[in-house]
């Protein structure tokens, strides 16, 4: 029998609670039946798996994350598409780091071409048509887009700019100003 309440869809929206609040790697089907006071067996009625509930936290983030993104760069272009952009992906990683972890979460190659993920590729494609890069240089900026971006945030929750005089809002504006800098020194003639 199915327990009142619980869900496929309350289960996830728990689990990125959990995640924030813990760490994405304490998200357990016993951690979360602890949260609702059932037995971890009641829970294998919504999801069939840890990694299962994995995966829907990393749909969840990712559609979220995009929802935040798209609002952010809606009628932006240029450097102030990019720096909108960039802001909305750290925003959300400092906010929710638990959820930002589950969107970086491994999906089968057919779960992530059905996921947000192509939304977030889509939307750094469409900022970067403003800097008129050709091919192979549009995929190039794609990846060092999203390797600054990731890289930036993760060492930032790990603390690894606490030891300088240097605000890291700083260090991040001047990382911005180089990034829209060197896409525009690779447009297309």
């Amino acid at each position: 029998m199915v327990r009142a309440g619980l869900s496929p869809e309350r289960l996830t929206l728990a689990g990125a609670d959990l995640a924030d609040e813990a760490g994405f790697d304490q998200v357990t089907l016993s951690a979360l039946a602890r949260r609702f006071d059932v037995k971890p067996a009641s829970l294998y009625a919504h999801v069939k798996s840890s990694h299962e509930l994995k995966t829907r936290l990393a749909l969840f983030a990712l559609e979220e994350l995009a929802d935040r993104v798209a609002d952010a760069v809606a009628g932006r272009a240029g450097k102030d598409a990019l720096t909108a952009f960039a802001n909305a992906y750290r925003d959300y990683a400092r906010a929710h780091p638990g959820r930002y972890e589950a969107a970086r979460y491994r999906l089968d190659p057919q779960t992530a071409a059905a996921s947000a993920g192509v939304r977030h590729a889509q939307m750094t494609r469409a900022i970067l048509r403003g800097y008129d890069l050709a091919e192979p240089d549009q995929t190039h900026a794609v990846r060092m887009l999203g390797s600054v971006f990731h890289g930036y945030a993760s060492l930032e929750a790990a603390g690894a700019f606490d030891h300088t005089d240097v605000a890291a809002q700083q260090s991040w504006a001047w990382t911005l100003d180089c990034l829209d800098t060197a896409l525009r020194s690779r447009s297309a003639p």
